[in-house]
């Protein structure tokens, strides 16, 4: 298969996928197998890609012409091909899981959330090798729109409201401020087209170009920087497989993805740090990063308590953009892995308590550890990741956006990184404390009557966890990215 036709295919198969899905959801086995084959299919394709990108070339598709100077277009750079490789990766473990939720807890409309998964993705993978904004843009559109029936699958009062408030931010954000910020680039640098170095460069700077920065950054609500950042948390009404969905394969994914992007393809680091001071970028992540801690500490929920861990880890991201040093940029670049797999195990986790003991509150998981070990354990090597201590991923992308903050001497970043490790220590070590050394009390011991969750979410989850594990040992190909990434902007 040539470069062409397998970014052709990667467009393609999750939509057929989809299809597929839809004609077998009378038989549910057949349904189920199609989605894992749709998944690992994906995954090859991107795959394939790989080998050429690491290589330095940078496959292309253009399907349609728009107007002069706007195209349907798509380009495969190293940052695209690392989200790709995550999204399609972490879709066939969130297929397993998902079998295994989706049929222990005796889901509705099962089959519509199998498709919406597929639908996803592919509008995921447009996202990741869109070759300019307009494509980028739609794409990035198309998955707001085809998750919304993910997040109010349960059909409740609160799923309805959580669906409106996900659907309100997200769109607002983006007509609103990201669409004015793309026809202002194209009419300051007369494309659209994501270019090494940058497409701004002599075209603005001071004031102009900080606003159009800010256009983006806050247009691109995904990334849930505050104020814009309500619809994640209250998206925590979907099933677990969604929220892991929103947290590691997709969405938030999409958001910082179109960050770094930005940053490093519209505007091009070098020509952004001479033109313009960004530190007000740099302050608006670490209050975001700092806040979101401080309410993850005093959540009782489980899961609400990992969504604004989520908007904090998120922000850590767009804060190493802001230091704009190649040490903090690569690691921005590898938390984008890194966080996927610690948080997806951490979802994972708590759908599997929800699952087989029915409990929602950090506070009820008195001694759980004891009955659903692979499931604690799992659940420990995410937070390891999350606070960033070895063996796990999140210390290798810690470990590199504070170096080059301190290589920047960027104070305040050193700071937030700091007190921000020790808050995701606050609130997610006593979790691990509670479920393995604090024994149930009498009038809560409900565990004695269930053990883990069924084996398939299990598996998965288990599977998240080594691979937190693995990319801390093998984190070869992210760097390799990186850096080609980083030679490039």
């Amino acid at each position: 298969m040539d470069t062409p036709t397998a970014v052709l295919a990667a467009l393609l198969v999750p939509l057929a996928g989809a299809v597929l899905i839809a004609l077998s959801g009378r038989w549910p086995n057949l349904r189920e197998g199609v989605t894992l084959a749709t998944a690992a299919l994906l995954f090859l394709c991107v795959s394939t890609l790989l080998p050429a990108v690491l290589d330095g070339a940078r496959p292309a598709l253009t399907l349609i012409d728009v107007m002069p100077g706007l195209a349907l277009a798509f380009r495969v750079e190293p940052l695209g091909m690392l989200f790709a490789l995550v999204a399609s990766g972490l879709w066939i473990v969130n297929s397993v899981y998902s079998i295994g939720y989706m049929r222990a807890n005796a889901e509705q409309h099962q089959t519509r959330f199998y498709v919406c998964f597929a639908l996803s993705l592919a509008s995921t993978m447009g996202i990741a090798m869109a070759a300019n904004l307009f494509t980028l843009f739609l794409f990035y559109e198309a998955l707001t729109l085809v998750t919304y029936p993910l997040v109010v699958h349960a059909g409740t009062g609160a799923a309805r409201t959580g669906g409106r408030v996900y659907l309100g931010v997200l769109m607002g954000t983006s007509i609103v401020f990201m669409l004015p910020a793309i026809i202002f680039t194209m009419m300051a640098a007369g494309t659209t087209d994501f270019m090494p170095g940058g497409v701004l460069g002599g075209k603005l700077s001071g004031a102009a170009l900080c606003a159009l920065l800010a256009l983006y950054m806050f247009g691109i609500g995904k990334a849930a920087l505050m104020p814009f950042h309500r619809w994640l948390p209250s998206a925590m009404v979907a099933p677990t497989p969604v929220s892991a969905l929103l947290h590691a394969v997709a969405v938030v994914k999409a958001g910082v993805f179109c960050v770094v992007k930005v940053i490093v393809y519209t505007f091009g680091v070098a020509p952004l740090a001479a033109a313009a001071d960004i530190s007000w970028l740099a302050a608006v992540a670490g209050f975001t990063i700092i806040a979101a801690s401080i309410v993850a500490l005093n959540a009782d929920n489980l899961k609400r308590r990992l969504a604004y861990s989520t908007v904090s880890q998120l922000a850590y991201i767009v804060l190493a953009m802001a230091i704009l040093a190649p040490l903090s940029i690569a690691g921005a670049v590898l938390h984008i892995a890194a966080h996927a797999l610690g948080k997806i195990t951490l979802f994972f986790a708590a759908g599997a308590i929800y699952t087989a003991a029915h409990k929602t509150e950090v506070s009820q998981l008195d001694g759980i550890g004891r009955r659903m070990p692979w499931t604690m354990a799992a659940f420990a090597v995410g937070v390891l990741s999350m606070i960033g201590l070895p063996p796990t991923a999140g210390f290798v992308s810690k470990w590199y956006m504070l170096s080059g903050a301190m290589a920047a001497e960027h104070w305040l970043a050193v700071a937030v990184i700091t007190a921000s490790t020790l808050l995701n220590a606050g609130y997610f070590l006593p979790i691990v404390y509670r479920a393995f050394f604090v024994a149930p009390r009498p009038d809560r011991e409900t565990h004695a009557s269930h053990g883990e969750a069924p084996w398939t979410m299990v598996v998965a989850l288990v599977a998240t966890a080594a691979g937190t594990v693995a990319l801390f040992f093998l984190p070869g190909v992210p760097l390799a990215l990186a850096r080609q990434m980083i030679g490039a902007g």
